[in-house]
């Protein structure tokens, strides 16, 4: 195994003497749930306050223009900040990336009190730097920290977590914007999110140093060792030589956020009233949890070979992203896009066409969640060593930026609805399509890609022997 990845045994540091509590404290289980809680305040947050469409204002164009600025920046600084983290160590990446959501929200605030423009696209820009680095450190850790037999149900603790902030927030605005009259999200929803932002940047203190970690199956976490940046890019050059195959994983990357401009902006943010949209946004973020529960427990039936499982679960995933963009396109066609917005009335909960549209987005939050968490699941079979998955998940949020960068420019130039949709729906089964080359020809049933230490075993410096926790208890 290369030097430049990972530490040997004797490079390691000693695990410190742990009671039973400070085990369980440090197992990934619990370590999981603290990077889910970062994402919960932050992310989270940012998904609720999306979910309503156009950034809770009536013209969404300023948020769009934002998100492009957000997710062009975030797509640039993804492919390199795996090297970034794996330089600087994942806490100080959670800690600098969780303070741009605080901005964020900060310069919303902001523009519903002076209508400043510019500060929102700039706080987008900057928002985009730093999500680069917090959504790089979450994958590494999350992938790092599992077995293989237990990476998908650790993905879903963190999908479940996280999308419970986008569903808090969302209640937080339903009963805000319960008796408004207005389609603008008012100044106390944003100083809400700000203040819950800002806990969230205090979060990453709480987080154990990876070097210290033990694994499920009494394993040690082998974080790279603080590499030079020469080393970095000489690491990424030979990720991107020696994986050729990975390149069709990369529509795959890019749809992955590609839908949530029509789902938020031309479905959601166009049809329906404020207190309306922000109940649609509670449902979508929490029947992601729903989601991403059961394909976490499924992905990880070890009745079923790791390669029959992959493939079944793209022609699900196929066959679910057909069943609901056809269903969009069925409601597309009631109305198009007009200067003031869609040629419909707005729908309010209580109008008799509302039940339909509900359900279609309340599977929309279902579809997406286990697109994102197959993503994941996908990375974390092919690679289990943690230099490698940060710059594979640093690739991926990258082209997944890239990817909804253009979807909101696209709705920014204010396209036809139904073209919006039918782009969204062409890119996201393409995306799933070009991944049969790779779990035909690279997915194993087992990876070998990192040195394994035991703990007891080989860890001769350790003061303490961590005792093994059974993988059933995850």
């Amino acid at each position: 195994m290369s030097d430049l990845d990972a530490k040997t045994a004797e490079e390691l540091p000693p695990l410190p003497h742990r009671s039973r509590l400070q085990r369980l404290y440090a197992s990934p289980v619990v370590q999981v749930f603290l990077i889910s809680a970062i994402c919960f305040c932050t992310p989270g947050i940012f998904n609720a306050n999306s979910g309503v469409g156009g950034g809770g204002q009536v013209n969404p164009k300023t948020a769009n223009d934002a998100n492009v600025a957000l997710y062009a920046c975030f797509a640039v600084v993804g492919f390199a900040s795996g090297s970034i983290i794996n330089r600087i160590g994942a806490r100080v990446a959670f800690s600098i990336g969780a303070s741009g959501y605080a901005l964020y929200m900060g310069s919303l605030l902001s523009y519903n009190i002076n209508g400043n423009r510019g500060f929102v696209v700039a706080a987008g820009a900057l928002l985009g730097v730093c999500a680069g680095l917090l959504w790089t450190a979450q994958g590494s850790l999350m992938l790092a920290y599992g077995t293989e037999q237990t990476k998908g149900r650790l993905i879903a603790l963190f999908w479940i977590v996280f999308n419970l902030g986008g569903a808090l927030g969302s209640a937080i605005e339903v009963g805000l914007t319960w008796k408004s009259t207005s389609n603008t999200v008012g100044n106390s929803v944003y100083i809400v999110f700000l203040v819950i932002a800002a806990c969230g940047s205090f979060l990453p203190l709480l987080l154990v140093d990876p070097a210290t970690m033990v694994r499920s199956d009494g394993t040690r976490v082998i974080p790279p060792v603080h590499p030079t940046w020469k080393k970095e890019v000489v690491g990424m050059w030979q990720l991107m030589r020696k994986e050729v195959i990975l390149i069709f994983l990369l529509p795959l990357f890019f749809s992955s956020n590609f839908g949530y401009t029509w789902q938020q902006n031309s479905f959601n943010g166009a049809l329906f009233t404020l207190r309306t949209r922000s109940l649609n946004s509670f449902l979508f973020w929490s029947c992601q949890m729903v989601g991403a529960g059961i394909f976490g427990i499924l992905i990880d039936l070890k009745r079923f070979r790791r390669k029959s499982r992959a493939r079944v679960a793209l022609v699900v995933l196929l066959a679910f992203h057909c069943a609901v963009w056809g269903s969009g396109y069925y409601y597309q066609k009631d109305y198009y896009r007009t200067p003031d917005g869609a040629s419909i009335p707005r729908i309010d909960l209580h109008d008799s066409g509302y039940g339909g549209r509900a359900a279609l987005y309340v599977f929309m939050g279902i579809l997406d969640a286990i697109t994102q968490n197959y993503a994941y699941w996908l990375m974390g079979a092919i690679f289990n060593q943690p230099a490698s998955l940060a710059r594979l998940v640093g690739v991926y949020k990258a082209i997944q930026s890239a990817g909804a960068a253009g979807a909101f420019a696209m709705d920014s130039a204010e396209t036809a609805y139904m073209s919006e949709l039918a782009a969204t729906w062409a890119v996201c089964v393409a995306g799933l399509v070009f991944c049969v080359p790779v779990l035909l020809f690279r997915l194993k049933d087992h990876t070998d890609d990192e040195l394994v230490i035991e703990v007891g075993s080989h860890d001769a410096a350790s003061s303490t022997s961590e005792k093994k926790v059974d993988e059933e208890e995850l």
